[in-house]
């Protein structure tokens, strides 16, 4: 079982200058307001990815994290609530990644967004391209407007290569997508890291297409209950 690991506060504040420093303005596409582009940021995480960013890693614990949400001032969904609160996140995760190649599966409860490796990340990669940060725009916009969700990211590998590096790769990756998605107004206290390797697969690693398919992140959003 892995340990939770904190970034420093002066790190976190250091990474975050660093990214802010280096961006222009766009409009975005969402919105139509100006905003700091994040290309450039996107392309730094993937340097950054060892200093922890502040996300909470490994197996982790429910209680904990609703603990640091609700010290955050997030509140808790109750009953009937939850229900609503996760069609309405859903119908416009739905609507934003349409022709994206991100798919939205409904668990329960529980969302999962699936991001293919080939529209995320070059072959063997931990920076997120610029098709997955337009993508990622668009998601972390929804999650910081639906905020009493918990966020776990996930990476996972094919089964080629030698098996602790996929393990590597898989957790840099996921956290390349966790410090997007923070740089983009998603509050730390919400989100685990894990990162699979090839102890997950969804397709046969006997293919080109299934390996394809297995190489991915999944984002899944977890309500935040009282």
């Amino acid at each position: 079982m892995m340990n939770f690991k904190l970034a420093s506060p002066p790190l976190v504040c250091a990474l975050a200058c660093s990214l802010t420093l280096s961006s222009c303005q766009t409009t975005n596409p969402y919105t139509g307001e100006q905003q700091n582009s994040r290309s450039t940021s996107g392309a730094v995480i993937g340097g950054l990815i060892g200093a922890g960013l502040g996300s909470l890693t490994g197996s982790g614990s429910t209680d904990r994290r609703q603990k640091a949400m609700v010290g955050a001032g997030i509140g808790a969904l109750a009953g009937g609530l939850i229900g609503d609160y996760m069609d309405k996140q859903e119908a416009e995760l739905r609507r934003h990644l349409e022709g994206t190649g991100v798919s939205v599966s409904r668990y329960g409860d529980n969302l999962v967004l699936n991001m293919p490796g080939d529209i995320t990340f070059a072959t063997d990669s931990s920076s997120v391209n610029d098709r997955a940060r337009n993508t990622l725009d668009g998601v972390g916009i929804i999650l910081a407007k639906y905020k009493r969700t918990m966020v776990d990211i996930t990476g996972h590998t094919d089964n080629v290569g030698n098996r602790s590096y996929n393990y590597q790769l898989s957790e840099k990756r996921a956290r390349s997508v966790a410090g997007y998605l923070k740089d983009g107004g998603v509050m730390d206290q919400r989100i685990l890291i894990n990162g699979r390797g090839p102890d997950q697969p969804t397709a046969s690693n006997n293919t080109a297409e299934g390996r394809q398919a297995n190489r991915r992140v999944t984002i899944e959003l977890v309500p935040h209950q009282s």
